[in-house]
């Protein structure tokens, strides 16, 4: 059993509409360049930017234009679903590399991301590029009955997406050739049809007869990776349901599962970052507790 530590609330500056609280509340993503914490949302139209040190509110960067219904349930149907943030190495017209941000695609209104350049220092100096993913998840879409994806990282000259199983769903990694992906986004503001190099479908066990299904991801430098899962009491990719469980693993470069431990408190675990350090790798996480009033948090762990 891992014992989480909470870091922080992931309070804000300014609330993304009067009538929303100054918080971000559903935590889906965690990327962390130089100074800055990237965290995506899935249910809003901006990024939230924080220091990588301290508990300062942090700022939100608009990626969609236009407003999300407050109403739960319209929102839910009318949000982006972002729950994929990972950081792409330079390319062309992003010469220090850029963060990609992608919806779910378990709905077509979530068929959309967003590009944000990068800065030599990891800071966001561009205005973000709104993406239409439909080509991209149209595609991924023949492979699965339920697309849901959840997380990202890159592995050489692949991307390697992390799909969400259910209790009627199975988990996988699909891997992307990168350099294809790249050549699609410096060309315009479509992602582009790109099949599957390969799809890698991964059991990871349960907790009380709940599947544990793929939450974020993040890689290693040796090409190991470790990865968040919960336990969600849904048989679909639309529906919420209660979190049972949640568990951080790790795997190896051929998708072997290495360890699996379970996690206290079982926080709905969403965005995971990893660092190898002297004394052991260090993550980060941000959870989504699946309530609007209910903060996010910023947790530790070490491993």
């Amino acid at each position: 059993m891992l014992r989480l530590n909470k870091l922080r609330e992931l309070t804000l500056q300014t609330a993304s509409a009067p009538q929303r609280p100054a918080f971000i509340s559903a935590a889906s993503g965690l990327v962390r360049v130089g100074d800055y914490l990237y965290v995506v949302s899935d249910d809003e139209f901006h990024l939230g930017v924080f220091a990588a040190k301290g508990d300062a509110p942090g700022e939100l960067l608009r990626l969609f234009p236009g407003e999300l219904p407050d109403k739960p349930k319209k929102r839910k149907k009318h949000k982006p679903d972002l729950e994929v943030l990972t950081r792409l190495p330079p390319f062309a017209q992003c010469e220090h590399g850029a963060l990609l941000a992608l919806g779910s695609g378990s709905t077509e209104r979530r068929y959309r991301g967003a590009l944000l350049p990068l800065d030599a220092q990891g800071g966001v100096r561009q205005a973000p590029r709104s993406l239409d993913a439909a080509p991209l998840f149209e595609a991924l879409q023949q492979h699965f009955d339920e697309l849901n994806l959840e997380g990202a990282w890159v592995r050489g000259n692949e991307l390697c997406l992390l799909q969400r199983g259910n209790k009627a769903g199975s988990n996988a990694v699909i891997h992307l050739d990168l350099q294809l992906l790249v050549a699609g986004l410096s060309a315009g503001d479509r992602l582009p049809v790109v099949a599957p190099l390969a799809i890698h479908a991964m059991e990871l066990g349960h907790i009380d007869g709940v599947p544990l299904c793929f939450s974020d991801a993040a890689a290693l430098a040796d090409g190991r990776w470790l990865f968040a899962a919960v336990a969600e009491d849904t048989d679909n990719a639309y529906d919420d349901g209660a979190c049972v469980g949640a568990a951080i693993g790790m795997a190896d470069d051929q998708h072997r599962l290495l360890w699996m431990k379970r996690v206290t408190p079982a926080h709905k675990i969403e965005g995971v970052d990893a660092r190898q350090q002297a004394d052991g790798i260090h993550l980060l996480l941000v959870t989504d507790a699946d309530d609007p009033m209910a903060p996010a948090c910023l947790l530790s762990v070490k491993v």
